[in-house]
Parts: structure tokens; sequence; C-alpha cells
């Protein structure tokens, strides 16, 4: 699989998270949340955003029947074909931007665009297909932008230990791993407080 390597046009640096002036409030910053066709990004947004979120959801045809794997999520009939987009305040000086990517590797020539500015990721993972989680993996280790691992829990699925998931997928002991449910937004909050946090203890002194 190649992938194109992600760069930040001169001048559009970030805010970063040791930048905040928490004088002033709030203060917003944008997250991505990627992984495999079908691991429940859209819904995972969808789920913690605080204003209508923006969906760019197609119908599937059968011209997509030879690309995209069904097996997991037979019920599935739409994709994301540009981004997802939501809204979620953590704190009163603080507001996330919360991005999802497309899954599918015809889209991943947008991933380059969609990163600019990102303080960090979410890379979600459903464990009866680990190894779809491992292009989202691998583009934001080559981009050295600070992710967390949360492991989305399907109904009917495998519980398994965020140990056991950082073995199989060989993930940095710095990197957090989470098991939660797209669906409850609790658990997205709780997701996404986890990156904010490593992203913080990410930064240099």
């Amino acid at each position: 699989m190649a992938f194109a390597v992600c760069e930040t046009a001169p001048g559009d640096d970030p805010v970063q998270p040791w930048q905040y002036d928490r004088s002033r409030s709030p203060v917003a910053v944008k997250v991505l949340v990627a992984g495999g066709f079908g691991v429940g990004k859209t819904t995972f947004v969808s789920s913690v955003s605080e204003i209508a979120p923006l969906r760019t959801e197609a119908v599937m045809t059968e011209a997509s029947i030879p690309t995209d794997d069904l097996s997991a999520t037979p019920e599935k009939n739409t994709t994301t074909v540009a981004m997802d987009f939501g809204r979620v305040t953590l704190a009163d000086d603080l507001v996330l931007y919360v991005y999802g990517t497309p899954g599918q590797e015809r889209f991943w020539f947008m991933w380059d665009d969609l990163v600019r500015g990102a303080i960090g990721g979410i890379v979600m993972a459903d464990t009866r297909r680990l190894r779809d989680c491992f292009p989202a993996l691998d583009y934001f280790e080559s981009c050295g932008l600070p992710y967390a691992v949360a492991v989305n829990h399907f109904d009917g699925s495998q519980a398994y230990e965020p140990e056991d998931v950082r073995e199989a997928l060989t993930i940095p002991p710095r990197v957090p791993v989470l098991i939660m449910d797209a669906r409850r937004r609790e658990t997205v909050v709780e997701s996404l407080t986890t990156l904010v946090a490593h992203a913080l203890d990410a930064t240099p002194e």
C-alpha cells in the first residue's frame, strides 16, 4: 500500500496544546478520527457532536463490491466519501473540531488535507479485522502525529483487554489504547479526552 507523506504547508502551523492561553477562552483545536472501512467513524463523530454533524455519505452500489468488504458489517449501505465533521466542548476553554476520514483506499488522498492543523488523531479498530487499521497507524506514525487507539466493540464480537490489542498491533507503550462503543457518547468523550492528554504529554517541555 502506498501512502502520501503528510506535510504541513509553511505558515499553516497548528495551535499546539502547550501554546494554550488559558486566560482566553475557548481555544478550538482539530483532531482526526481514522480507521478502516465500516469501523464506526461516522457514528463516533455523530455521537459526540454538539452540533448537527456534517456527513458526506453516499449510497453504496454494486460497483463497490470488489473493493469494499461488508462481511463484518452486512447492514452497511452507505459510505463516507469525503469526511465527517462535528464539534464538542471538552472544557470551558477547549473546543474540539472532530474530523472523520474516509476509510477506503481510493479516498486516502484526502488525508493529507484533513491532517493539516490537527493536534492528534484517534485510530479506530475492530477486533474482527484488526489489519484494517494498519494504514491509519502507519500514516500517523509517519506524520509524527500523537494518536490513541480506540477499539470499537461491536455487538456479538469477542471482548479483549486493551493490552491484548496493543500486543496484536505492536503499538508502542506510549500510545493509549481504549475499549469503547462509538454509539455511547460518554465513551467517545473519554477517547477524545485521553487523546488530548496524550498530545499534551507528547509536547516538548
